[in-house]
């Protein structure tokens, strides 16, 4: 919502881009078979669109949209989601753009109970996290998409219908000069909470709804505060409100704050209640004292809801579209990334005979157990800053209030921000070699390293699966370079990626003082095999020819 007298794209910063539909030659009668459909050109359905273009794909985009949305929206993206931004080579202007923060506050009757401090270290490229309004993210994503040749973005294109067959996906699309059908082979929903796609199939999320409601204001007010993540309870302007602050770029703040059980939603969001509040919250809680403005605002409901399974048939359901979680810990959007980078590689190897279709049943499982593995932490956030029951609330402010005047207490309010999942439990994933005793274990996400001056391990991956080898001189003994040629040969070229303490060979990566090595747990001959999306497949002490064939073999889902 805008203040009156204002349109949906007047903002107090942001040029909203307008879109044109651009007539497809389906509308002329011509009949295409497209490879991927995404529907939905959010953050996620076009990273999903960047992700299989890194692999050669081409997809088509339809939205229902002229432009980006408003509002601020998700405004936290991870240190996780930029290194999948940096593999589509986009996080450049995210970076530019962004505010990094490592910091949060917890306060309680007005003093501090708490203070969080998000591990960062030298050895990264990023921070924890930026904050970032999704108009921004959206715009970026869109503009890198419209420089590849292998996207189609198609705006002002409604789906209206959804069905399929053991060959493809039909869509009925809605457009300003006459509807027309599109057929691909593969669908990737991305419609959001309100799928379009998930109706058309009717299938239902299943979860829990949570009884709190939040304002969500987005305002414009100059302040020197830090970038921090502000969390307050019981102050004394509004004793019964948990409130949410986030600086962004441009001067915007984010304010998120809680509606009472008995407060009526529909009042609580007319713009005279709005500034009322808000007003009190820069005032009286925050203590700022310039004037501000209000640009936009709008009403929120937690939830923790999922699709049974996120695949069905040729359709593939990624972000809000498969899930939806609490804000608290801000997992939504980094969730929804995940997935993209997740369907998008498995796709594109499908697709390009690189590995069977039963690859794509491993999307589910994995991706599906990383949402309830936020669900798990988000729900506790969620239960502590909306309390469900007076019970809970009882237990909440008793914890606060044992926090005032003990350290050991404070805990309680840690918001659990959010973490990269580990596919532990995947069919794709071995099992672990029993000799590590550090280092990212098979399933989870590669860890960085600095290698020099803006130089880091994860800046040398390529678009496929790498072996990242660990050795004196940066060779492999001729068995292995046997092996690893053998799978060449059989369609299954892997990136060496040499990890060398002395850099005799050409491209080997120097580990002068045994930092990476160290933080691998890695000895001369350890190898990580690592997939598209930078996830450990497995991992060994000192890897076998055989080892490393059968590992791939179970990655690409063939076993």
């Amino acid at each position: 919502m805008r203040p009156a007298g204002c349109a949906e794209t007047d903002s107090l910063y942001f040029d909203y881009p307008h879109f044109p539909f651009v007539r497809p030659p389906e509308l002329g009668g011509k009949s295409i078979r497209h490879r991927v459909a995404i529907v939905g050109a959010g953050p996620v359905g076009v990273t999903a669109a960047l992700e299989l273009a890194r692999h050669g794909i081409e997809s088509v985009i339809l939205d229902d949209k002229f432009t980006v949305n408003d509002g601020s929206r998700a405004i936290c993206v991870s240190r996780h989601s930029l290194e999948i931004l940096q593999q589509l080579g986009v996080d450049a202007p995210f970076l530019a753009k962004g505010l990094g923060w490592t910091r949060g506050r917890t306060y309680f009757r007005d003093r501090e109970i708490f203070r969080f401090e998000m591990p960062h270290s030298e050895q990264e490229r990023f921070p924890p996290m930026i904050n970032l309004q999704q108009q921004y993210i959206e715009q970026f994503l869109i503009d890198k998409a419209a420089e590849s040749g292998l996207i189609e973005l198609r705006w002002q294109s409604a789906v209206t219908g959804v069905s399929q067959d053991a060959s493809g996906v039909t869509l009925d699309v809605t457009t300003p000069e006459g509807d027309y059908r599109l057929e691909c082979d593969y669908l990737l929903a991305a419609d959001g909470a309100r799928s379009v796609v998930r109706k058309a199939l009717g299938l239902a999320l299943h979860g829990e709804a949570y009884e709190g409601r939040y304002v969500i204001a987005d305002i414009r007010l100059r302040s020197d505060f830090p970038t921090e993540r502000r969390a307050f309870f019981h102050s004394r302007a509004l004793p019964d409100t948990t409130i949410l602050v986030h600086k962004q770029p441009d001067d915007i703040w984010r304010i998120d704050y809680q509606l009472g059980p008995d407060e009526d939603p529909e009042a609580a969001v007319e713009e005279h209640n709005i500034r009322a509040r808000v007003d009190l919250i820069v005032r009286d809680v925050l203590g700022e004292s310039e004037a501000w403005e209000l640009e936009w605002w709008s009403l929120y409901k937690a939830h923790t809801l999922a699709l049974d399974d996120y695949r069905h048939g040729r359709v593939l359901f990624i972000g809000d579209s498969a899930h939806l979680v609490p804000i608290f810990g801000v997992r939504g959007l980094n969730n929804g990334l995940a997935d993209a980078a997740n369907a998008g590689w498995k796709l594109a190897w499908v697709l390009q005979g690189r590995a069977p279709g039963r690859l794509l049943d491993s999307y589910s499982p994995e991706r599906r157990g990383a949402t309830l593995d936020v669900f798990a932490n988000a729900g506790k956030s969620t239960r502590f800053m909306t309390p469900p029951s007076r019970g809970y609330r009882l237990m909440r402010d008793a914890a606060l209030t044992l926090a005032l005047a003990n350290d050991y207490a404070s805990g309680f309010a840690n918001p659990r921000q959010v973490t990269p999942y580990t596919y532990a439990e995947s069919p794709l994933t071995l099992a672990d070699d029993a000799g590590f005793n550090a280092g990212p274990m098979p399933g989870a996400p590669l860890i960085n390293r600095r290698l020099g001056e803006d130089d880091f391990l994860l800046d040398h991956l390529g678009s496929g699966f790498t072996l990242l080898h660990f050795s004196t001189d940066g060779r492999l003994d001729a068995e292995l370079a046997d092996g690893v040629a053998a799978l060449e040969v059989r369609g299954h070229a892997i990136d060496l990626l040499h990890v060398a303490r002395e850099s005799k060979a050409g491209g080997a990566l120097k580990d002068a003082d045994g930092s990476v090595s160290a933080a691998y747990d890695a000895a001369p001959g350890s190898a990580y095999l690592v997939r598209p999306d930078r996830h450990v497949a497995a991992r060994w002490k000192r890897l076998a020819p055989g080892d490393l064939d059968a590992a791939l073999t179970t990655a690409l889902g063939e076993k």
